[in-house]
């Protein structure tokens, strides 16, 4: 079985899944990781930082690659790419709510608009990959779990090994509850394992995927973004959230990759959405974000550090004496 029970994953997601991201997670226990999503036509049309986007690390005991696209022409020469690449799965795109996706008719559009293509093209994945292939997806309606199951079960019908299965549709994007009964009607309906995914920020929450999904697999994505502890949180029952002094250390170092990896001009443009991340939800004030976002300098970087290692403002201590399920928590 490609993943076992209790597996949590990374999602792809773009912009973010790079080596620097899936290190951070995998230093707090992430096993299973993508690479960010790549569209099919840039791979085989050799764009140079396609490729760097999806090259695998010495150190990586697993890592999966997507695609998107419809084009069967594409697709094909796509996996062909692929198979010629050390990946342990491909997962075929059809959840990706983007509008630049949306517009091709491709992900979420692709599924939710010809799902009679979408399913013919993960066929010809399935027939031509070496690699155990994937499907993630959404729920097609929050008010008929009948088109999200028949859809699905086409997809199992192709032989992919596993289902990931987002519980909003795809004009929510990110925003609204998922739809946790519709991915249970789901997995009563399948034979293939099927991945939970939405919504998971903390452990409260993935508790209560895990619980009314009836999975217990279950895909992390926006909630592992500067917070790649969620993995130690879900799996360790003895987990501690990060001390100021190890958030500003776990910042550095993810930093750090990202300077080697991409060098120091392309990556600190890179890396500020990345320390707005760590920073956000963490009781740091607009000032300090502020200085993140036009980082640009290791001394700027070593300056900002150091801030982050005074702490957060008083009331977010307070905060989270009152909440203590909150997600993105430290540790005084």
């Amino acid at each position: 079985m490609l993943y076992p029970e209790d597996a949590i994953l990374l999602a792809p997601l773009a912009g973010f899944t790079d080596q620097a991201m899936r290190r951070a997670c995998a230093r707090h226990g992430c096993q299973y990781s993508f690479a960010e999503m790549i569209d099919a036509g840039s791979l085989v049309y050799g764009n140079e930082k396609t490729f760097r986007l999806a090259e695998r690390a010495s150190d990586e005991k697993f890592l999966g690659i997507q695609l998107v696209g419809s084009e069967p022409d594409l697709l094909k020469k796509a996996v062909e790419i692929v198979n010629s690449k050390n990946y342990d799965v491909l997962d075929f795109n059809l959840g990706c709510p983007a509008p630049k996706v949306e517009k091709k008719c491709e992900g979420a559009a692709f599924a939710l608009h010809k799902p009679d293509d979408a399913v013919r093209m993960t066929e010809l994945l399935v027939k031509h990959s070496r690699i155990p292939v994937t499907v993630k997806t959404r729920i097609l309606s929050r008010e008929n779990p009948e088109q999200t199951v028949s859809f699905l079960k086409r997809l199992e019908s192709t032989g992919i090994a596993a289902l990931t299965l987002h519980g909003r549709i795809a004009k929510e994007f990110y925003s609204g509850e998922p739809a946790r009964e519709i991915i249970s009607a789901a997995r009563e309906a399948l034979n293939i394992p099927l991945i939970a995914n939405g919504g998971v920020m903390s452990k409260a929450n993935y508790e209560v995927m895990r619980r009314e999904s009836g999975c217990s697999r279950v895909m992390l994505a926006r909630g592992a973004m500067g917070n790649p502890w969620l993995f130690a949180e879900l799996t360790d029952p003895d987990f501690r959230p990060p001390t100021v002094e190890e958030l500003a250390e776990e910042i550095r170092l993810h930093v750090e990759d990202m300077l080697d990896w991409y060098g120091e001009e392309v990556g600190f443009r890179a890396c500020r959405k990345v320390v707005l991340e760590y920073l956000r939800g963490r009781g740091y004030p607009g000032s300090l974000r502020a200085t993140a976002s036009f980082l640009s300098t290791r001394a700027g970087l070593a300056e900002l550090l150091n801030e982050v290692r005074r702490g957060p403002a008083e009331g977010f201590w307070t905060f989270l004496k009152n909440n203590p399920e909150s997600p993105r928590q430290l540790s005084q």
